[in-house]
């Protein structure tokens, strides 16, 4: 494999980019000294090989609908075994139409309107989203922070249930937080839902990009196989490959029961994929992408150490240890600002482009969540200038 060049500088503005072509709607910032860290996509070139299967798929100049799509399964059979030990069968995979959606699917499948669902906040906004646009309640579970790092608060959970909850979504590895679960975390979550009769759905799209050096991520089935008969996984190509805007993934479900119900509403809410993603996930899921990914958690890891050191130097400010995702999660609490305050500070004075806290759910607030995956020079750039907006602090 050629080594992928990270620090080559992509002009994303124009191209449909929603991370960059809607900084002035969403954000109010025009011109080119903009930095947009927000939208957890990166701004790297996919791997060769995903961009000659779409070549090919193009060059072919008929873009009917798909069909045989083996070589797509198997290559997700082949990912999750040798990548993350899992063994899973081709009549286990359902493909979604990227993994909002196959959350979307789960609430709409397994819960009615006026149940709840339980989110352990501060986490992924999208989930919170559908969940009310479903016509469902979240209840929200926040988690604990001893040591400057998420854990689960069991204790300060029990008084927040209200019996309405028929489902727990888990983020695993932890958006915004970046924190890998144990296997131990996975059982006793397991054992949470069984305890309460709850669909457990699990999150994995981040689970290729578990930094080097930290521990390792486990996939919830393997953590706790008791609860197979009530346990979605989701997981995807297209936040490790950079390939959302295929809107395809994944949702696994072993246990045929669970997977017929949502099977039903995939057929209700005609899902099937489209063509061009097929063979890009094909190409994705091998030898040459599984090279590509050891590539680039290297760098990302780097990006995150530089990035880190930099908040440090900020009285007042503190970056969570990111031990996956290169999502930074940065705490302005200490420096005593209102978000209104960190916010100007940050998108007027830094011109940068970052996600808001309290867009989290509850333990969000006086936050801010910064993208690293963009290359090194922006991520310099990103802490001279926060450095500079903060100076009045040092």
């Amino acid at each position: 494999m050629t080594r992928p060049d990270f620090d080559e500088p992509i002009d994303r503005r124009g191209t449909l980019c929603n991370k960059w072509d809607d900084l002035g709607s969403v954000f109010g910032m025009q011109g080119p000294d903009a930095l947009a860290m927000w939208v957890a996509d990166m701004d790297f070139r996919a791997p060769l090989g995903v961009r000659r299967a779409l070549e090919d798929t193009v060059a072919q100049g008929i873009y009917g609908y798909p069909g045989e799509n083996r070589p797509y399964l198997e290559s997700i059979r082949w990912w999750m075994a040798t990548r993350h030990g899992w063994d899973v069968a081709p009549e286990a995979i359902l493909s979604v139409h990227g993994l909002v959606n196959g959350t979307a699917l789960a609430v709409d499948a397994y819960t009615e309107a006026g149940d709840a669902v339980a989110l352990m906040t501060p986490v992924y906004h999208a989930f919170a989203r559908v969940v009310k646009a479903a016509g469902r309640t979240v209840t929200e579970l926040p988690l604990a922070e001893p040591d400057g790092q998420y854990a689960l608060d069991w204790d300060g959970w029990a008084s927040r249930l209200t019996g309405k909850e028929r489902m727990l979504i888990l983020c695993s590895p932890h958006n915004p937080g970046g924190r890998v679960w144990s296997a131990e975390e996975l059982r006793e979550i397991a054992g949470f839902c069984r305890e309460r009769d709850l669909i457990l759905v699990s999150d994995e799209i981040h689970h290729d990009l578990v930094l080097p050096g930290g521990p390792r991520h486990t996939v919830t089935a393997l953590a706790a196989p008791e609860i197979a008969d009530r346990l979605v996984t989701l997981t995807a190509a297209t936040k490790g490959f950079n390939l959302a805007g295929a809107h395809l993934g994944n949702a696994i479900i072993p246990d045929v029961g669970l997977r017929d119900r949502y099977k039903a509403r995939m057929g209700a809410l005609g899902i099937s994929p489209g063509l061009f993603g097929l063979p890009m996930v094909t190409a994705a899921y091998s030898p040459e992408g599984a090279d590509w990914i050891d590539a680039l958690v290297a760098y990302l890891a780097d990006n995150a150490r530089i990035f880190d050191d930099g908040i440090a130097a900020i009285p007042g400010a503190r970056s969570m240890p990111l031990q996956a995702t290169y999502l930074s999660w940065v705490d302005f609490s200490g420096t005593g600002m209102a978000p209104a305050e960190i916010h100007k500070r940050i998108e007027q004075d830094a011109r940068i482009a970052a996600n808001h806290g309290e867009s989290f759910g509850t333990g969000g607030a006086a936050h801010m969540r910064f993208n690293l995956a963009t290359p090194r020079a922006r991520v310099v750039e990103a802490v001279a200038r926060l450095q500079q907006a903060f100076a009045d602090l040092q």
